[in-house]
């Protein structure tokens, strides 16, 4: 079975500020490896089953997306680009388009371009395993829980469909901490990573189905968009009515064609500073460094210098993250508030901007 990779480049990465920003979100910075989150998504969907990759991503980011994947041989053999954003159905509905032109008989990954996973041949794995069914059925690869973690959103599985493969009974919301540990003590429960394979036919049945706004506003853009070379841009007087929705909402909630591949893959979604600081090499005090630094006394850090050296002395458990678009400082377990200053350092532009 051919598989069509779309990777989907969007979001701003706003907890990963500054060092992930709106015009070079986290996705295309080398985060844990030598390659940038893109090269990386791009390299595992690569070799024999894969055809080149597909991206789906904003105006702004097409000379980045582009340039990265040619550096590692990977030249996208279509770009879309998004006037502005509508939501992961909107991009559902494109992947599916875009994969019928390109070969109505090859199946669609559509993939986030900033996760990281460590097992790619576990992955191949699900992904033969799942493609039986994908050809009938939506199927979501839903990560096997490593702890109860409360900001991810679960899956519990229903029936079993074939060897790796089930019915979803239930998608449940971000829980709390006690209920993450009922879900991880169950043993039928995985985190929604927001991987899906399918039929492109699959797809656009249940969007005409469920959310055939979506999927007409998309169909318009689609058809009406400006094309050059590899690149077409979405129409976007047809796509701004399109509704913003999630596939997650618009559909798989609601289909009976669902499935999910419960996988052991190495998944992370680098979402914050802590993560990056979990998954990174350390020395043998516990500090994950890099650029210019200097550490001394100094444990269980995350330092990153992106300019001038950044010297830490005397401090346990903090973060310094400097780039020339800001610098911040914070305990590791405030990783999540970054969110704030990116916003606060938005605000800031726009106002010395005006």
């Amino acid at each position: 079975m051919k598989i069509l990779p779309v990777i989907m480049s969007g979001g701003s990465g706003t907890r990963l500020w500054p060092l992930s920003t709106p015009e070079q979100p986290k996705q295309f910075h080398a985060l844990a490896t030598q390659h940038t989150m893109i090269q990386e998504t791009a390299l595992r969907l690569s070799g024999a089953g894969f055809l080149k990759p597909v991206v789906i991503c904003g105006k702004s980011h097409e000379a980045l997306a582009t340039a990265q994947l040619e550096a590692i041989d990977l030249t996208p053999q279509a770009v879309v680009l998004e006037p502005f954003a509508r939501n992961t159905a909107a991009v559902a509905a494109v992947a599916a388009l875009i994969g019928l032109e390109i070969d109505p008989e090859a199946l669609v990954l559509l993939v986030p371009a900033d996760h990281m996973i460590s097992k790619p041949e576990v992955f191949r794995g699900a992904l033969d395993r799942a493609a039986a069914t994908a050809t009938d059925r939506i199927v979501t690869f839903g990560i096997t829980p490593t702890a109860p973690e409360t900001g991810f959103g679960y899956i519990q599985r229903g029936e079993r469909l074939a060897q790796g493969v089930y019915g979803i009974r239930r998608f449940l919301e971000k829980p709390n901490f006690e209920t993450a540990q009922s879900y991880v003590a169950d043993g039928g429960y995985d985190w929604n990573a927001g991987i899906f394979l399918f039929s492109p036919q699959v797809m656009l049945e249940e969007l005409n189905r469920y959310e055939p706004d979506v999927l007409n506003a998309t169909q318009q853009a689609f058809d009406k968009a400006a094309t050059q070379g590899v690149t077409r841009t979405l129409d976007p007087e047809s796509f701004k009515l399109c509704p913003s929705i999630s596939i997650d909402y618009a559909v798989m909630e609601r289909t009976l064609r669902a499935a999910t591949a419960p996988c052991d893959i190495g998944w992370a979604d680098v979402g914050g500073f802590s993560e990056l600081w979990r998954l990174g090499a350390k020395d043998d005090v516990g500090n994950h460094a890099q650029g210019r630094t200097i550490l001394i006394d100094a444990h269980n850090c995350l330092i990153r210098a992106e300019g001038p050296p950044v010297a830490i002395i005397g401090l346990d458990d903090i973060m310094v993250v400097s780039t020339p678009s800001g610098i911040v400082v914070a305990p590791i377990s405030r990783a999540q508030d970054v969110k704030l200053a990116a916003e606060a350092a938005k605000r800031l532009s726009e106002v010395s901007d005006g």
